[in-house]
């Protein structure tokens, strides 16, 4: 048995996520303790204990310690079960953070599957839907993952009640990407979208992010929209589209924001992204640790920033398998010795 202390370095739910998708893969049972020990409510919340409860279907897993608030969790993984799937996490529970759990067990599987999951699509805390469809799912199918995934309604918070389906097909061949240099910049792209609201504050945030991109020599493409979606809500994300690799920055609205800080706090990411010179922004470069570990081999790349995330991830993948990383600047160099087999 693993045991893993989640209070560990950004010491939140990463290390539940992670832990639980590398145990349901290599079938390997794990104690986690002083779970989420370095939040304001520690302990299981109601997304994690979704993460938890998820698996246990997918793995026969047997489990103690799935309850609300609980810092301490057995998890004992017996056989993955490739398939169809539904879940609800309930109010605005981000799916794009319970799929870092899910995701990760079926693609691995080798075999098809499919999952729907109801909750938050755009929620504070947690990636954008926008985000993992264009580009988290797009460096994984570079890597060789075929996998898609569509929204038929948006979640916002507090509301949620967002719904996405993901399907997951047989891996093609695997690429071993090195991801040092972003190449050259084709273009910048965004939407910028509203739920149950006046347009006129879609085009508000599209506006004041042209304008700080425009102030540093950025001529976007963004589209305004309005949304389907139970609640209110409003968003926009931004994405860069380079030679080598797609990223991504995003920002949401909340009560008493102003539509121009919503615009401005995505453009002000991309501009800083494209100043570090980097390939990976540094969402997804947490992000693909565990799928990148498990295939094994050399890895390298460079990030816009080594964040806690990034190397709280790299102590929880090496407390299930043999591997060595550098970090050095910006750049981040890592050796499996394990390859998973499907």
């Amino acid at each position: 048995m693993i045991h893993i202390d989640g209070s560990y370095g950004e010491g939140g739910g990463q290390i539940l996520r992670t832990s639980l998708a590398l145990s349901s893969i290599l079938q390997q049972p794990i104690h986690l303790y002083n779970i989420r020990k370095r939040r304001k409510r520690p302990g299981l919340m109601a997304q994690h204990l979704m993460c938890v409860r998820a698996l246990k279907e997918i793995t026969s897993a047997d489990v103690e310690g799935d309850a609300k608030g609980s810092e301490e969790l057995y998890f004992f993984p017996k056989r993955c079960v490739p398939g169809n799937y539904s879940f609800n996490i309930g109010t605005a529970g981000s799916i794009t953070l319970f799929l870092q759990s899910v995701l990760p067990v079926l693609i691995f599987q080798g075999e098809q599957s499919t999952v729907e999951v109801t909750g938050g699509t755009h929620v504070p805390f947690s990636p954008t839907f926008d985000y993992f469809n264009e580009v988290f799912l797009f460096m994984l199918k570079r890597i060789g993952f075929d996998v898609r995934s569509d929204i038929f309604s948006y979640g916002f918070y507090p509301e949620g009640g967002g719904r996405v389906k993901v399907e997951i097909k047989p891996m093609g061949e695997v690429r071993r990407l090195e991801l040092t240099e972003r190449g050259k910049i084709m273009g910048v792209y965004g939407t910028s979208a509203v739920g149950e609201l006046s347009l006129e504050i879609a085009e508000r945030q599209k506006q004041r992010a042209e304008s700080v991109l425009g102030s540093a020599g950025i001529t976007p493409e963004i589209e305004c929209k309005a949304v389907s979606s139970p609640g209110k809500g409003t968003y926009i994300f931004l994405k860069t589209v380079a030679n080598n690799v797609t990223s991504g920055f995003s920002s949401l609205g909340a009560k008493g924001k102003r539509a121009e800080r919503v615009g401005e706090e995505a453009a002000w990411k991309l501009v800083e992204y494209i100043k570090s010179n980097a390939c990976l922004d540094p969402y997804l470069s947490d992000q693909i640790l565990p799928y990148i570990a498990l295939i094994g081999g050399r890895w390298i790349f460079s990030t816009a920033k080594i964040t806690e995330h990034l190397k709280t991830n790299l102590w929880v993948i090496g407390r299930f398998i043999d591997f060595k990383y550098k970090l050095e600047g910006n750049s981040v160099e890592l050796f499996s010795s394990y390859s998973h087999r499907l």
